[in-house]
């Protein structure tokens, strides 16, 4: 049995911060939704500055792969079997697509959801199930090998939703094409592109999101079973839309990845609650339905959040603030994330 351990035991449904919400519409979600304004943190006011956006970006993610690199160090040397497991399948699928040249830029692709030879190839084949097809909006993360199935969606006349990198500057952009100048949708497909012409949304916006496209570094095509690159965005992204409404179960959760990326190793009992499954995955040769078992998030876990995560996303902080003071409830935090010592002194 997938393990839920004691995970949910601080959540019931009477509860003012149970994280799934039983409709799609914005009038059955629970009061303290209800009254949020849309969180916006763009300034109306300032040009945007393509440039400056991508040099930010390139900064914060390169500080990023840093961080999970001194983790994983860390882990390799005094972290528990519960956290080792996940980094050596990591490594081990990054390793391999480097030594076979299936790797593709941004490189290394260590640390990264890794780009790959045929990642196009992948997405024409997703464009082509019928669960894309018949969607008018899919979430898709805003990675490389992802770049053609954020193409396919905007040119399929379909709502692009993409979330802002790292979730830094606000929540999510919405696109469609025809909010964006001819002759410019390949950059729509960008990060710079999606910040420059999506429209930033909050969390009470009324939106419902028929599939999701994830990106992944492995994946188990028997179980479902997915690994990203160890920061959590996407299972928080995933949180998020579950907490609004957006998604629910029968919500199909798609990935895209080269035939080297299937694993079967990743232990179902071992993965945690807040862990994302895939339903179908994609590759460049074969589309595989996983009818995976493992059950999906409900919504936000708070007790797994560390301060740090906390203190990286603005509107996390800003949900949190929101929910305590109109429910008069504090909500549970996880343990810290700090690195030890020896980990710090690797990252000079």
């Amino acid at each position: 049995m997938y393990p839920t351990s004691n995970l949910l035991r601080s959540f019931s449904p009477q509860s003012p911060f149970f994280p799934l919400p039983t409709h799609h519409t914005t009038s059955s979600l629970p009061l303290h939704l209800l009254s949020l304004r849309p969180l916006h943190y763009s300034n109306p006011n300032r040009a945007f500055d393509p440039a400056q956006f991508e040099s930010e970006r390139l900064r914060l993610d390169e500080k990023a792969r840093n961080s999970m690199a001194a983790e994983a160090a860390a882990v390799g040397t005094s972290g528990g079997e519960e956290k080792q497991w996940k980094w050596r399948i990591r490594k081990r699928v990054w390793d391999l697509m480097e030594a076979e040249g299936i790797a593709r830029n941004p490189r290394p692709v260590h640390h990264r959801i890794p780009n790959f030879d045929g990642a196009a190839s992948a997405a024409d084949k997703l464009g082509q199930l019928e669960v894309f097809e018949k969607a008018r909006c899919v979430k898709v993360n805003p990675d490389s090998p992802q770049k053609q199935v954020r193409f396919l969606t905007l040119t399929g006349a379909k709502k692009l939703l993409t979330p802002q990198p790292r979730l830094r500057t606000g929540f999510f952009s919405v696109l469609e094409s025809q909010s964006v100048p001819a002759g410019a949708l390949l950059e729509a497909c960008t990060s710079v592109g999606a910040a420059k012409y999506g429209k930033p949304i909050g969390l009470n916006e009324k939106i419902k999101v028929d599939l999701i496209v994830i990106g992944s570094v492995a994946v188990d095509p028997k179980t479902g079973a997915r690994l990203g690159k160890g920061e959590g965005f996407a299972e928080l992204e995933y949180g998020m839309l579950r907490y609004m409404g957006a998604i629910d179960d029968s919500t199909m959760v798609v990935t895209t990845v080269h035939d080297k990326q299937l694993v079967d190793d990743i232990p179902v009992e071992k993965m945690l609650i807040h862990d994302v499954p895939v339903d179908i995955i994609c590759t460049p040769t074969q589309v595989i339905f996983t009818n995976t078992a493992i059950p999906k998030p409900q919504g936000i876990y708070w007790e797994k959040l560390s301060p740090e995560k906390l203190g990286q996303i603005r509107i996390l902080r800003e949900l949190k603030r929101r929910i305590e003071k109109e429910t008069g409830t504090t909500l549970p935090c996880g343990p810290s994330e700090k690195l030890p010592p020896t980990a710090k002194r690797g990252r000079r």
